[in-house]
């Protein structure tokens, strides 16, 4: 999951350490993502400032699980038609290999915002899946975190869709390498305009993994989650600043 990202350059940095992955080699490895490259190309400014991102970076310490003290690191520049309209990348083992794949939202200047899953396959960083652009420029969605919502086995990511606008919820479902739209819901969001973070994210508090968003006036804080197969969205109380998404985010009460 992830939750109240700030938007910095700093290093996304995942250890796994009680991974099969980490457990299988003499050395574990380590895989770090950030964004590269700034740009101030798409003036879209929905995050705070016009500077966005024209490349994904990656560096695995240790590669292969080897006690090198080596680093190898790649880099995937976006055509000039592109940027990373983003915060960070995300680290999530989505296919359940033990090794991470790479969350992160893509924008076209003329079709607007995507979510994009990058990985290492066949040893080079490339993106594996992506879904539909929302069609126009300046059109953004603002990602909640990954978690199997719907207890089927696999991990699906959930993000609102034009958090300003549309304010729709969507899930999507990681599997064999593609990303499939398992469900939506609107009414709900996570960010306003300007603010150089997502609000919200997941949590599990004994009833399963819960999305926790703003209802679409942000007056009160919301998880939804599924229920006999169905999205299902309950009021847990006022939203009263960040602070609200804490406590919940914590299984507290408001």
């Amino acid at each position: 999951m992830f939750q109240h990202i700030t938007r910095t350059l700093a290093i996304l940095s995942l250890t796994l350490p009680a991974s099969a992955w980490a457990q299988s080699v003499s050395c574990s490895s380590e895989l770090r993502a950030s964004y590269t490259q700034h740009t101030t190309r798409y003036a879209h400014g929905v995050l705070g400032d016009n500077i966005e991102y024209g490349a994904l970076k990656i560096e695995i310490s240790n590669p292969g699980g080897q006690c090198t003290n080596e680093a190898e690191t790649q880099e995937a520049v976006l055509p000039e038609s592109m940027v990373f309209e983003d915060l960070q990348p995300r680290l999530v083992d989505l296919d359940g290999d033990q090794q991470p794949e790479i969350i992160t939202v893509e924008s076209s200047d003329t079709a607007g915002a995507r979510l994009a899953i990058w990985g290492v396959k066949s040893g080079e960083l490339q993106r594996l899946a992506a879904t539909p652009y929302i069609g126009r420029a300046f059109r953004w969605l603002a990602p909640i975190g990954a978690a199997d919502f719907d207890a089927d086995g696999h991990i699906d990511i959930a993000y609102i869709d034009r958090p300003h606008l549309a304010q729709t919820l969507r899930i999507w479902r990681y599997q064999n390498g593609s990303l499939t739209q398992i469900a939506h819901r609107s009414g709900l969001t996570n960010h306003r305009i300007g603010e150089d973070f997502i609000s919200g994210g997941v949590r599990d508090c004994g009833m399963g993994p819960e999305m926790i968003t703003a209802d679409d006036s942000w007056s009160n804080v919301v998880a939804t989650r599924f229920v006999d197969g169905e999205l299902v969205s309950e009021r847990l109380g006022r939203f009263k600043g960040a602070e609200s998404f804490s406590v919940v985010l914590g299984c507290g009460e408001l």
